[in-house]
């Protein structure tokens, strides 16, 4: 453990911020399971609405620094062409 005052008070910082980052990572999780659930259901306007949510969400943790904006830009990416691909199966119709 730190003796030096300033080295507890870095402590005690580091471990509120990592309960934080902690909070954050969750909530981008669950928001990706939203869209996931939504699209086992095949549910395409409860997907499409978790997808502009988990986006935002998503965003909002690349821009606290909590995921690099690379991972962000990937797990939108790949949450917007499944949401994509499921609306565009439902909408095309069977081939004869």
């Amino acid at each position: 453990m730190a003796n030096h005052k300033s080295a507890l008070k870095r402590h005690e910082q580091s471990l509120k911020r990592a309960a934080r980052n902690r909070s954050v990572r969750s909530r981008v999780k669950n928001a990706i399971k939203g869209v996931r659930t939504a699209l086992q259901a095949n549910n395409q306007e409860l997907a499409a609405q978790a997808l502009l949510r988990a986006t935002s969400i998503i965003d909002r943790a690349s821009t606290k620094g909590v995921v690099h904006w690379k991972n962000a830009a990937r797990k939108v990416s790949r949450l917007a062409k499944a949401v994509n691909a499921a609306t565009a199966a439902v909408k095309t119709p069977p081939q004869e």
